[in-house]
């Protein structure tokens, strides 16, 4: 079609696939075959964080969810049948949720009361996050450093909400191996950091979120 607005994308990707069936003639047939990751990436729809890119993996190696500051909501029946299809099905053994400095959607939470419309109750969430840690956060006096430290505490949050789910602690139960990761990318440097949290086991997690295995 001549003057395709989007043409130039899909010279690109027919370059793409030039090179990668250059580089392995069976790629794709062998994609096409079969999906296996070990991973399940949780992450924020913005742009500049491509998650398959920024961790070295090819197509088929990571499965991945994005919305607006990475968020996983238990009422959120897209996230959750990411979740339940990656753990149940696709036997993943990793969930990430990555977040990343600089988010736009917690810069928006914390610093700026505007009318964001739809946006509002999704960015609720974030502020709620906020509340409740605003003690630590009122003492870091630089606004973005401020949000910043806001995205970190958001990434423990959300693997909190994995873990809470059914899908991940059913998965445990079952003696299934997932470990639940936070991780948080540098976008003016390209560095992932790990925060620390790896919780792979139903114990770990406070008593009260628990459920108890089908017997």
């Amino acid at each position: 079609m001549k003057n395709h607005p989007l043409q130039f994308l899909l010279d690109q990707n027919k370059m793409w696939a030039a090179g990668m069936t250059q580089r392995d003639p069976e790629f794709f047939k062998k994609l096409s075959q079969q999906q296996a990751p070990d991973y399940l990436w949780i992450g924020c729809a913005d742009s500049r964080v491509p998650a398959n890119e920024i961790v070295g993996l090819l197509p088929g190696e990571m499965f991945v969810h994005r919305n607006v500051a990475n968020q996983v909501p238990h009422t959120d029946m897209n996230l959750l049948c990411v979740l339940q299809y990656a753990v149940e099905i696709l036997k993943v053994k990793h969930v990430i949720v990555c977040g990343h400095y600089g988010c736009g959607g917690v810069r928006a939470a914390l610093l700026d009361n505007r009318d964001y419309g739809l946006l509002d109750n999704w960015l609720r969430l974030i502020k709620d996050i906020a509340l409740e840690h605003e003690t630590e956060l009122n003492t870091i006096s630089d606004p973005l450093k401020r949000a910043d430290r806001l995205c970190e505490l958001n990434v423990e949050r959300q693997v909190a909400n994995l873990c809470h789910t059914a899908i991940v602690q059913n998965a445990w139960n079952r003696g299934q191996p997932v470990q639940v990761h936070g991780w948080i990318y540098g976008v003016g440097d390209g560095i992932i950091k790990d925060l620390g949290i790896a919780i792979k086991k139903q114990r770990e997690i406070p008593e009260v979120y628990r459920i108890k295995p089908e017997t």
